[in-house]
Order: structure tokens, then C-alpha cells, then sequence
């Protein structure tokens, strides 16, 4: 019965890293596009047509967002090509720096 709980641990820890790793960037890009709408007006203009005017808050919001995933994926190519080469990413300052294995 031991066994079994490990397995269930083991399937619980793999999952988590699942959400984060597959499931966490998308997540942020999503809530960045979400940003955009924070605080947006809709002007008519004299045509009748509606023009958006977004406001500074979303935007700045926006754009963290967009670049914690930007940093996200290049961390992720850093690991792979790394690796390609035999070397390996420490995190041991909390700034990843390729070393060798």
C-alpha cells in the first residue's frame, strides 16, 4: 500500500510541475492580453465610428507580463542549447549562468 501512495506523489509532483512549467506561461501571456482592457474607454469619434483608448496602467501591466514570458522562453532555449553543448544552467546567484557539468 506504500507503494501506492508513493506512486501517487510521485504522479502529484509531476503534475505540478506540469501546470507551472506547461500551463504558467501561457497563463501570464493570457492575463498580459487581459491587461490591455484595464481601464480602456471607447471615444466616438465624429464619424460614429468607436476608437479604443487604453489606458497607461494596462499598458505598463501589459507589458511586464509580455516580458516575464519573453524571459520565460529564453530561459527555456538557454537550458536547451546548453545542454546541446554540455553544459549545464546554475542558478546558485539567482541569475542563471551557463557552467560547465
Amino acid at each position: 500500500m506504500r507503494s501506492l501512495e508513493l506512486a501517487l506523489l510521485g504522479a502529484g509532483k509531476v503534475l505540478l510541475a506540469g501546470l507551472v512549467f506547461g500551463a504558467g506561461l501561457p497563463v501570464v501571456y493570457a492575463l498580459a492580453m487581459r491587461a490591455l482592457t484595464i481601464g480602456t474607454t471607447t471615444v466616438a469619434g465624429p464619424d460614429g465610428d468607436g476608437r479604443e483608448r487604453r489606458s497607461p496602467l494596462g499598458l505598463a501591466l501589459a507589458g511586464v507580463l509580455v516580458a516575464v514570458v519573453a524571459g520565460g522562453v529564453v530561459l527555456g532555449l538557454v537550458l536547451i542549447v546548453a545542454g546541446g553543448f554540455g553544459k549545464a544552467v546554475s542558478f546558485e546567484h539567482v541569475v542563471p549562468v551557463v557552467v560547465d557539468k
